[in-house]
């Protein structure tokens, strides 16, 4: 079956798509290969010569990006950058918007702003959803991302098949701001079981055991958990992780707390209590201060190593 016949039921769109990093560029080429026109635009012009070698057409602004497009996909270091883009900028892109069109924010940002931005969205007749992900940089390339989206049901719906080109499994987490929500508590938890992870394998080593071996204890047992099963944090244990590969590539400790400060306002406007939260978070900032915010986030490790 060649790639044509493949996407000749699909419907095929055009797609503005801003923010091209570690994860836009691969979610955009992606797209790219799904058969959909995609038009770029990104700060970075290696980022966008990268897209536009697998076909990606280059726009010289944002606003040329997503002009006649269909669906605009943006992936933003933080709220600050998405209302900028959609509200607040020279330009807001919600100006230049066509009338049906759909907006998909993947950025991971505060839940308050996701939901203030829809709002605005709302009340101008323009589609503005909220679809975090989860997955990092392998599972941007690989199309494996997971999405949680908080949108109307209808919107959800439409967006589904543009978000199932870059992902695998794709939530409905709720109303506007609740994929925001959802991403939040996923990774904190994510990091309170990396950190104790770290704990009870430098304790066993610490003590005389191979972490292989007690790795594949507690992978057996009831300490298992996704860092042991695909992402084991000491080093030489598993093949193709960050730790073996001097922690480069993978999750930043940088992001990680930043997602940490996103959790600890979310727990503050809520109430909720996160004790463990809260001490990763605290562990993690100790190891961005040491200098190791550009490592990946399982070389907390570190830390307990002293």
């Amino acid at each position: 079956m060649t790639h044509n016949d493949k996407n000749k039921d699909k419907k095929m769109a055009t797609i503005g798509f801003i923010g091209l990093g570690n994860m836009g560029g691969p979610m955009a080429i992606n797209l790219v290969n799904a058969g959909h026109t995609v038009q770029v635009f990104d700060l970075s012009t290696d980022a966008v010569s990268k897209v536009v070698n697998e076909g990606a057409i280059a726009k010289a602004t944002a606003v040329e990006a997503v002009a006649e497009a269909d669906v605009v996909i943006s992936m933003l270091p933080a709220g600050k950058h998405v209302l900028a883009l959609y509200v607040e900028g020279d330009s807001p892109l919600f100006d230049h918007v066509k009338d049906d069109v759909l907006i998909i924010d993947s950025s991971t940002i505060d839940a308050s702003t996701a939901t203030q931005v829809a709002a605005q969205a709302q009340s101008r007749g323009i589609g503005f959803i909220d679809a975090p992900v989860s997955g990092g940089v392998g599972g941007a390339k690989a199309g494996t991302l997971a999405f949680m989206v908080g949108a109307s049901e209808e919107q959800f719906a439409k967006a589904k098949p543009f978000l199932a080109c870059m992902g695998k499994n794709i939530f409905h987490a709720g109303s506007h701001g609740a994929g925001q929500i959802a991403k939040a508590c996923n990774n904190m938890l994510l990091s309170v079981l990396m950190a104790g992870t770290c704990e009870a394998l430098n304790m066993g080593v610490k003590n005389g055991l191979d972490p292989a071996v007690l790795s594949e204890i507690m992978k057996q047992s009831s300490g298992n958990n996704w860092a042991l099963q695909v992402y084991n944090p000491y080093p030489g244990v598993m093949e193709g992780v960050p730790s073996s590969n001097g922690y480069q590539g993978g999750f930043q400790v940088d992001l990680m707390f930043k997602d940490l400060g996103l959790a600890m306002e979310l727990s503050q406007s809520s109430a909720s209590p996160t004790p463990m939260g809260s001490q990763a978070r605290a562990l993690f900032n100790m190891h961005k201060v040491n200098g190791h915010g550009g490592l990946d986030f399982s070389s907390v490790l570190k830390l307990y190593q002293g």
